[in-house]
């Protein structure tokens, strides 16, 4: 190749790559500037005006896993009303709070019950598919809705979605159709902004009924969630916030 062309060449490659460094940085920067506005008075309404609010890590990297810092003299009820809703900000991928000393606090981990929740809300209403078919149902969007909400404090898990049916039918199409419902209900998730990275789903078909029920009773048909692993959240690049 030509020098001088090579050398033009060269030049633009540079640019480009700076132009696309600073446009990442400033776009990641505005995105963090917008959450911590909301951040702040979200834990300012729930007492925490002292508490501090970092939205970045240790290397100085942007993230959507704020750290949190003083607050000691406030009660564990208010601290973890202060982290909740921090966590519950959308686009908030999770908290850490940390002590005076720099060591992270176990009693305001992001997973705050979140398991118990969503067990709660299913405690008397189902997600609801087609007949024979994956698609969700629109009477099950708002709890959906509600499910995804109670979820947002255990991002930083791994949140397992198993799928069941009852025992009617083809057992190895129970396994697929149940797999297939987990994976709806796993990117209905994603697209009320749980990060895909946090969610597995699973399908055992017909192989777990409900205890004490017939295995052919129509109620065996359900979506169980479990928080499999309980780990701090570590903060992260936000190169694609909200993407996993």
């Amino acid at each position: 190749m030509n020098p001088y062309r090579a050398a033009i060449a060269l030049a633009g490659g540079l640019l480009t790559l700076g132009l696309s460094v600073y446009g990442e940085r400033h776009t990641g920067q505005a995105f963090v500037d917008e959450l911590a506005a909301k951040a702040t008075i979200a834990k300012d309404a729930a007492g925490g005006q002292d508490v501090g609010l970092r939205f970045e890590n240790e290397f100085g990297w942007l993230t959507r896993h704020p750290q949190l810092s003083g607050g000691e003299a406030l009660s564990p009820q208010t601290r973890s009303a202060i982290a909740a809703a921090v966590v519950a900000v959308p686009g908030i991928g999770g908290i850490t709070w940390r002590n005076r000393d720099g060591s992270i606090s176990d009693t305001e981990q992001a997973s705050l019950h979140c398991q118990e929740d969503v067990e709660r809300i299913l405690e008397t209403r189902t997600i609801r598919f087609s007949e024979a078919s994956a698609r969700i149902e629109s009477g099950s969007e708002r709890l959906l809705d509600e499910v995804a909400d109670s979820l947002r404090p255990c991002v930083g898990s791994i949140i397992a979605i198993t799928g069941h049916t009852d025992g009617n039918g083809n057992p190895a199409a129970n396994v697929a159709l149940s797999r297939a419902r987990a994976d709806a209900v796993r990117y209905a998730l994603i697209g009320r902004g749980i990060p895909a990275d946090g969610l597995r789903s699973i399908g055992v078909g017909s192989k777990e009924p409900i205890a004490g029920l017939d295995p052919l009773d129509a109620a065996n048909r359900r979506i169980e969630f479990s928080v499999i692993v309980s780990a701090p959240v570590k903060p992260t690049p936000i190169d694609t916030p909200g993407s996993g």
